[in-house]
């Protein structure tokens, strides 16, 4: 059979759904088990909305919308344009189950695998660069439940799959389009350990000016990176829940203030200078001050990117920062640009000429100069560095910030919840924003209810000058959410 990836796309269905007879059909046990799988696939399909891939690749529980069925259908799919694969997973327990089906629709399309095993998803998707690779694929819900799994891509820039790259798998998987080699034309796996690479990396883009006391709460996660380097930089490191464990036991896999109190009680409690938390596949960052204060996402972003860009350079955001960031680097002559909510979109506006850096408040952090994936990793050295410069909590005092409130509501449908909300919005308001869900702009404040990529959930986010107009604006937000899950539910 002779292979398509180099020339134009020839897309094939597997031998035996659509070339074979009766006959050959019911003497052809294998045939049975691909109708099956295909089966199952188109199953999943139908059920997740809208489209298999969120904002951050395919997520869901594991067993109802993400199966081993659907993983080998996204290797055959991404095995017709790859010659060579990396492939990595962060420690849930489905993890090893999904990867080897991935694996195995990418050899039988006849694509080379490189296995990573179990690594922090930035180290992933860094490693398709380093191993001069078409593609990388993570394994991961990132900070989703322990009962949740999923499916990245990766670019060999280290950006993920944008919106054409994902449409263009959805639609083989949908179509049956794939190109399986012949028996003796099947991919190879190798194994290969970047964690060091990583590590080495983060050590030569980073200088730490005196020697600093740092706890790491990896979370239970894949990020132990993170320790090495800082390790190496000079910093006496002292790590929580460091143990991979895919069932999450020290902490829930999101690195919130809720979720980190005994990572802020410990800083705040020792001489640490600073505490730093992850997920569970790393790619997000979190930090506490030495007095135990656990930053909001928007002040980091705020110190991030005043650090990172110049004067007359942007800084990429999401439609969620705080008017708390803009102001702070404003000062500098550094302006901001608004993408949707995901750190695909922040990257992709991270590539662009003028734009020094990108993050997002929930943890994800982008220098574009060094690679366009979200890297805690990177994010933890960086924020390091200025704690040995400035402590955190001076630098806290210098950001201007503004009462904010965000919030999320479990809904059954979100699309018709969020379209019952646009309705009514369109002929209430007059400044409205639909880059990413629907911003209000008030005098006072503004608010923004957008539906989750990855999650059946509404998420609300307010805010105002004061917590008066605060606590007005949330309420107008939450209304407008009640009255049309009232409407459609």
């Amino acid at each position: 059979m002779q292979n398509s990836k180099k020339g134009a796309f020839t897309a094939r269905s597997a031998p035996g759904l659509s070339c074979c007879s009766k006959r050959e059909t019911r003497s052809n046990p294998s045939y049975l088990i691909i109708l099956q799988s295909t089966l199952r696939v188109l199953f999943v399909l139908a059920h997740l909305v809208p489209g298999m891939f969120g904002t951050s690749g395919i997520r869901g529980p594991v067993g109802e919308e993400v199966t081993a069925a659907l993983a080998l259908s996204v290797g055959r799919a991404l095995g017709v344009e790859t010659d060579r694969v990396v492939v990595g997973r962060d420690p849930r327990e489905s993890g090893e189950t999904l990867q080897d089906a991935l694996t195995a629709g990418l050899r039988e399309s006849g694509t080379d695998v490189v296995d990573l095993g179990v690594a922090a998803t930035p180290t992933i998707a860094r490693s398709v660069a380093w191993e001069n690779a078409d593609a990388g694929v993570a394994i991961t819900a990132s900070h989703n439940p322990p009962e949740d799994n999923g499916i990245k891509l990766w670019q060999p820039s280290g950006q993920a799959f944008d919106e054409p790259r994902r449409e263009r798998i959805t639609a083989r998987i949908e179509n049956e389009e794939i190109d399986l080699a012949s028996w003796d034309e099947f991919g190879s796996k190798t194994t290969a350990d970047h964690t060091s690479s990583h590590r080495e990396t983060l050590v030569d883009a980073v200088e730490i000016e005196k020697p600093l006391s740092v706890v790491v709460d990896v979370g239970n996660g894949s990020g132990g990176v993170t320790a090495e380097a800082l390790d190496e930089l000079g910093c006496d490191v002292e790590t929580l829940n460091a143990q991979e464990d895919g069932s999450f036991p020290g902490r829930p896999s999101e690195p919130t203030a809720d979720n980190c109190q005994s990572l802020a009680a410990l800083v705040g409690s020792t001489d640490a200078d600073l505490g730093i938390a992850h997920d569970g596949d790393a790619d997000r960052m979190r930090a506490a001050t030495a007095d135990g204060e656990f930053l909001s996402g928007d002040v980091i972003l705020a110190l991030l990117g005043r650090e990172a860009a110049s004067a007359g350079e942007q800084v990429a955001v999401p439609v969620d920062t705080s008017l708390a960031v803009e102001d702070h680097l404003a000062e500098a002559d550094i302006e901001t640009t608004r993408t949707p909510v995901g750190d695909v979109y922040v990257a992709e506006a991270a590539s662009e000429s003028g734009v020094a850096f990108g993050g997002e408040p929930s943890g994800a952090w982008i220098w574009p100069e060094e690679t366009l994936c979200p890297d805690g990793p990177l994010a933890a050295c960086k924020l390091a560095a200025l704690a040995s410069q400035i402590p955190l909590a001076d630098r806290q005092a210098a950001v201007k910030q503004y009462p904010i409130r965000r919030d999320s509501v479990e809904v059954d449908d979100k699309a018709a919840v969020m379209a019952a909300i646009s309705d009514r919005v369109e002929s209430e308001y007059d400044d409205v924003s639909t880059l990413d869900g629907i911003r209000v702009d008030l005098a006072a404040g503004w608010f923004l209810l957008r539906a989750s990529g990855t999650q059946p959930l509404v998420r609300v986010t307010a805010e105002a000058r004061t917590e008066d107009e605060l606590a007005e604006t949330y309420e107008r937000a939450k209304g407008l959410l009640t009255e049309a899950r009232a409407t459609v539910e």
